[in-house]
């Protein structure tokens, strides 16, 4: 639980300070991101639960990754996570799940997920902000990727890469586990106000 609690904390902070640089009130970050005012205060109090989809839209509308609204201070030059150490951030009804592995720093960060699948189970998204671009690479079994209504079938073996600004989905077909890595780039972020 303390574990929760201090991720809860680092989320609160790291979203208030984001929010701050942004110069969003919470009425106007909350009225872009379709989040409640008492949701984004509680979460700015570090209490509350928020959900995967609520974490996205927060980072879309502030123009950050996801796990930079999670990530404590980073730590010396080489970083290794294992995917036991991270919570999953989607888990899905028949044992699929989403863990966020990492986000390498810089103008343009990259988030690197892992995804578990099963058979018919499926992850819809919202639309991202433009300029973003995802790949999946699936390392076994086999996915359906649905974007703008189109279905992709990903096999192991194969990437495939999108504009994240498209509504899409992700499913598990075939008749075993699809194991995936998905990548997200997020574009360089406005530079400073000249």
């Amino acid at each position: 639980m303390a574990e929760t609690e201090a991720a809860l904390r680092t989320l609160a902070h790291n979203v208030r300070a984001a929010r701050t640089r942004a110069g969003l009130s919470l009425d106007e970050l909350g009225r872009r991101a379709k989040i409640s005012k008492g949701a984004l205060v509680a979460l700015e109090k570090a209490q509350g639960n928020p959900n995967f989809a609520t974490l996205v839209r927060l980072a879309d509308t502030l123009g950050i990754s996801v796990s930079a609204l999670m990530e404590g201070p980073a730590e010396g030059r080489v970083r290794v996570v294992s995917a036991d150490a991270v919570t999953p951030l989607w888990s899905g009804a028949k044992g699929g799940e989403a863990r966020l592995m990492l986000t390498t720093s810089g103008p343009a960060p990259v988030e690197v997920w892992r995804w578990r699948l099963e058979p018919g189970e499926e992850y819809p998204s919202h639309p991202h902000q433009a300029g973003v671009v995802e790949t999946v690479s699936v390392t076994a079994g086999e996915m359906v990727l649905v974007v703008d209504g189109t279905e992709h079938v990903v096999e192991a073996g194969q990437t495939a890469t999108f504009d994240g600004d498209a509504p899409h989905t992700y499913r598990g077909a075939g008749t075993g586990t699809c194991h995936l890595i998905m990548t997200v780039h997020i574009p360089p972020g406005p530079g400073p106000a000249s």
